[in-house]
C-alpha cells in the first residue's frame, strides 16, 4: 500500500527536528545516525532514502533558521514576523530572550554549533554562511537611516545577537548571563536605531506577564 500524500516530507521533516535537538544537546560529533533516527520514531535504514550522509543533515538543520519561508521559533511566547517593516528589532529582542537562552534542544543551530561548524566540510559551513547571511538581510532591511552603512551595521547586530548568546551559555553565574544578554541587546537595538522604540516594541513579546528578559 502506498504512503498517504505528504509522508515523504513529513517524515524528513521529523529527522532534521529530532537531529537539531541533539545537535544542540551533545554537539555534532558525538550524535549518531541511529540516535537522530530513533528520536524521530524511525529506524536506521531509512536514513539514506532522505540523506546522503549525516554531515548533509547537518546542512539542513542549519537551513531551517531564517531561510525557511515556514520559519517558527520555538520558543515558547517568542513571535517574529519575518514579513514585518519592524523584524530587525523583533529578532534581536527574540534572539536574546530568556526563552531562547534556556531553550537549548530548539536552540538557533549558529549558537548551538559555531565551533563543530568549523570543523566540518564545506557543505555544513556553506549552510551555516547561507544562514548567517539571511539573518543580516532579514536585520538590513529593517534599519533605520542613521549614516552607518547598512550592510555592516546588520552584520555587526548579528554577531552581537549570536556571539552574546553563545558566550551567556558558558557562563555558570545566571545573573552575569542575563546582565550580558541584556547589555548584547542594548548595543544591538541601538546600532539598528532601534532602542527608542525597544520599550513599547517590547509588550509584543510578553506573555502571561513574563518578558522576554
Amino acid at each position: 500500500m502506498p504512503y498517504p500524500s505528504g509522508h515523504r516530507p513529513a517524515v524528513k521533516k521529523a529527522i532534521i527536528d529530532s537531529a537539531r535537538k541533539l545537535f544542540n544537546r551533545h554537539g555534532f560529533e558525538s550524535v549518531s545516525i541511529q540516535q537522530i533516527m530513533a528520536g524521530a520514531g524511525l529506524t536506521h535504514g531509512g536514513f539514506y532514502s532522505y540523506f546522503d550522509s549525516k554531515s548533509d543533515l547537518y546542512a539542513e538543520v542549519l537551513n531551517c533558521f531564517f531561510i525557511d519561508p515556514n520559519w517558527k521559533s520555538c520558543w515558547e511566547g517568542v513571535k517574529v514576523d519575518l514579513s514585518s517593516a519592524d523584524v530587525g528589532p523583533q529578532v534581536v529582542r527574540a534572539y536574546l530572550s530568556r526563552q531562547h537562552f534556556e531553550n537549548v534542544e530548539d536552540s538557533c543551530p549558529m549558537v548551538a554549533l559555531p565551533t563543530d561548524v568549523a570543523r566540518s566540510g564545506k557543505s555544513a559551513r556553506s549552510a551555516f554562511e547561507t544562514v548567517f547571511r539571511s539573518m543580516v538581510s532579514v536585520l538590513e532591511r529593517s534599519l533605520l537611516q542613521n549614516g552607518r552603512p547598512r550592510r555592516a551595521t546588520a552584520q555587526g547586530i548579528a554577531s552581537i545577537c549570536i556571539g552574546g548568546m553563545v558566550v551567556a551559555r558558558a557562563l555558570v553565574d545566571p545573573v552575569l548571563a542575563e546582565e550580558l544578554r541584556d547589555a548584547c541587546m542594548s548595543v544591538a537595538l541601538g546600532l539598528g536605531g532601534w532602542s527608542k522604540r525597544a520599550k513599547s516594541k517590547n509588550r509584543k513579546f510578553t506573555t502571561a506577564g513574563t518578558s522576554l528578559r
